[in-house]
């Protein structure tokens, strides 16, 4: 893979990582055009150098918050960080429970197959639509709900559904606030991004001799300077009720990855 490749790669996970357009499908997209047929120990660290990035940037976005969380996992008293801690765990369970069991066959599923792509790109289109359709609420996240939104971010796994997207949406359905939807969605991966980068980690066992940093240096340096630009425009683009204009985007490149893929 070259470095300007990765270059385009890190800059597309950075993007759509955080804007409601699927990061995973993009990335499909991206290697089926540039022809990239890089496996084994080469792709994994890629996509390991890549969501480094992304993590990093909602690290930065969000530092205030995440320094509160964490105050509230280590509270001995119940207070507003604690309860929003204790959401984040249980919204982690549907995923876990899918990453521990599913993972092989999940795993078979990013195999550039641009007609599982198109097809859920165009059901994150229906979803963000639905999403900006509903009624504007100023509800909280109880437990119920997070778990809810749980099975969501674990569904979006498959590749082609955006998972800030289909979460984001799913949050404001069941009745959210905007801004605390944005918020939730974006803080409630990170615990399994670094859980799923330290696995990774473990089962490398060391970084091969001849592995190329440097473009998954460039890679990882797109990714999180491209994320901490989308990360705050999501949230603008949430609170003003612009979701609507991605489910155009995605209805349109679902399309073409579907003709790409017959065809």
């Amino acid at each position: 893979m070259s470095a300007i490749e990765a270059l385009i790669l890190g800059i597309v996970q950075g993007l759509t990582e955080f804007l409601p357009i699927s990061s995973s499908g993009h990335l499909e997209i991206g290697k089926a055009l540039f022809g990239i047929e890089a496996i084994g120990q080469e792709s994994l660290f890629l996509t390991l150098a890549l969501h480094v990035g992304t993590a990093l940037s909602t690290l930065i976005v969000f530092r205030k918050d995440i320094i509160l969380l964490v105050k509230g996992i280590f509270s001995t008293t119940k207070n507003e960080s604690h309860g929003f801690a204790n959401k984040i765990v249980i919204s982690m369970v549907p995923a876990v429970l899918v990453g521990l069991f599913l993972e092989e066959q999940i795993a078979i599923l990013f195999d550039q197959n641009l007609i599982l792509v198109g097809s859920m790109l165009f059901l994150t289109g229906i979803v963000l639509f639905w999403a900006e359709k509903t009624r504007e609420s100023r509800g909280t996240v109880s437990n119920k709900k997070a778990f809810y939104i749980g099975i969501i971010q674990a569904i979006a796994i498959l590749p082609g559904i955006s998972r800030s997207g289909s979460t984001i949406a799913g949050a404001l359905i069941l009745g959210i606030d905007r801004e605390k939807a944005a918020r939730f969605s974006f803080l409630m991966v990170l615990p399994l991004i670094f859980g799923s980068m330290a696995k990774s980690l473990i089962d490398f066992q060391g970084v091969p001799q001849q592995l190329d940093l440097f473009p998954l240096l460039l890679g990882f340096l797109a990714s999180l300077i491209s994320g901490i630009f989308a990360c705050k425009w999501m949230i603008a683009l949430v609170k003003k009720s612009q979701l609507i204009y991605f489910s155009f985007y995605c209805f349109i490149v679902g399309g073409f990855s579907l003709l790409y893929g017959f065809f």
